[in-house]
């Protein structure tokens, strides 16, 4: 027997929700389990050399694992605030980095929660461990409570950590194109010199893209 058109259109409104579903569920247990090697990967490595080096090149590290994290709270941010449209023109003249930077604003959940959620949580995690180890390196050489020191340290990587971010989400909302679109060409060298393709092939609706150009 023939399907009816409301038939055939709620078969396919069902299929999606499942993909959607399934899609989801992928990416929960895969950011999961990156965010556990990463974790551990980082906090390994920042161990290791902050263990071995001098108090400045200690206190260095720190601050460029706080910069990482601010980096990457940024390039989220621009990413879920981007709009799709401005990207269609370039990938029409073949412009470097434009299909990508389209890639990235449709997966901009996915995008967003990596790079604010799992590399952000990250940093602020390994920088705590990182201040840490400071910490112990400051009263080895010092008179100076280490109680004194932990809050004082604690309150800098802080007031950092919150400046930083504050900085980087005005100036991701106001150049959202141009980090994408840098981003963007980042993602196109990286396939072009190893083929590896990051972001998978998302399509979205006329109506989908209508909201988020509104």
């Amino acid at each position: 027997m023939k399907e009816q058109p409301g038939e055939v259109h709620h078969r396919k409104k069902e299929m999606g929700k499942s993909w959607i579903r399934l899609y989801n569920s992928k990416w929960v247990i895969l950011i999961t389990v990156w965010t556990f090697f990463l974790a551990m990967g980082m906090s390994f490595i920042s161990d290791t050399i902050l263990r071995n080096v001098n108090l400045l090149v200690a206190f260095m590290i720190l601050v460029i694992i706080i910069f990482i994290g601010i980096f990457f709270d940024l390039i989220g941010i621009a990413v879920a605030s981007a709009r799709e449209t401005p990207f269609h023109s370039m990938a029409a003249n073949r412009i470097a980095g434009a299909k990508y930077a389209v890639k990235l604003v449709r997966n901009a959940g996915s995008v967003a929660n990596f790079c604010n959620d799992v590399i952000g949580d990250i940093c602020g995690i390994v920088s705590g461990a990182a201040g840490a180890i400071l910490i112990l390196k400051l009263n080895a050489i010092s008179q100076i409570n280490i109680s004194f020191l932990s809050i004082l340290l604690s309150g800098a990587v802080a007031a950092i950590t919150v400046g930083g971010k504050a900085i980087a989400k005005e100036i991701a909302l106001r150049k959202s194109k141009e980090i994408v679109f840098s981003a963007g060409k980042v993602l196109y060298f990286i396939h072009s010199k190893f083929n590896i393709n990051i972001l998978p092939d998302k399509r979205r609706s006329a109506k989908h893209e209508r909201k988020r150009d509104e």
